[in-house]
């Protein structure tokens, strides 16, 4: 069973890694939590994404208040448990949690070009591009409600 767990500081300290061809894409778990620090003041919420007792990847997201939306940061499966359906199911997971928190209506991300990945990984959830971008980074964005 996928469940999320949100990172402490008794757990922390987790190894988990992505692989060396993803690197340009995501953040690693050192990376993240110093994200997550940053973004402190926004809110920002980390977890582990579990299979039963077995930690198989990271997600980050935030309050993005300037445009009344969630920011969903970083999300990366170890490469150990990649291909088996892990990032789809935290991502619905985090979905609802957003969700029932309800502070808004809207989740944004976005995706760096050619991370064909996490691109269609984004459409099967029902995310269009939103016509922002960022140097590479292609915005993508979902309706919650």
């Amino acid at each position: 069973m996928i469940r999320l767990e949100t990172v402490t500081p008794d757990n922390w300290r987790i190894n988990l890694n992505v692989s060396d061809d993803q690197k340009e894409y995501v953040l690693d778990r050192v990376g993240m939590l110093a994200r997550a620090y940053a973004y402190r003041d926004s809110r920002s919420q980390v977890f582990y994404i579990y299979d039963d007792d077995v930690p198989v990847g990271m997600a980050m997201y935030c309050d993005a208040d300037e445009w009344e939306t969630y920011e969903f940061s970083q999300l990366f499966i170890d490469q150990r448990y990649q291909r088996r359906g892990y990032g789809i199911k935290a991502m619905e997971l985090i979905l609802e949690k957003m969700k029932e928190d309800g502070k808004f209506d809207k989740v944004e991300l976005c995706y760096i070009e050619g991370d064909e990945a996490a691109k269609s990984l984004y459409e099967k959830l029902g995310f269009y591009p939103n016509g922002r971008s960022w140097d590479d980074e292609i915005g993508m964005e979902k309706m919650l409600r």
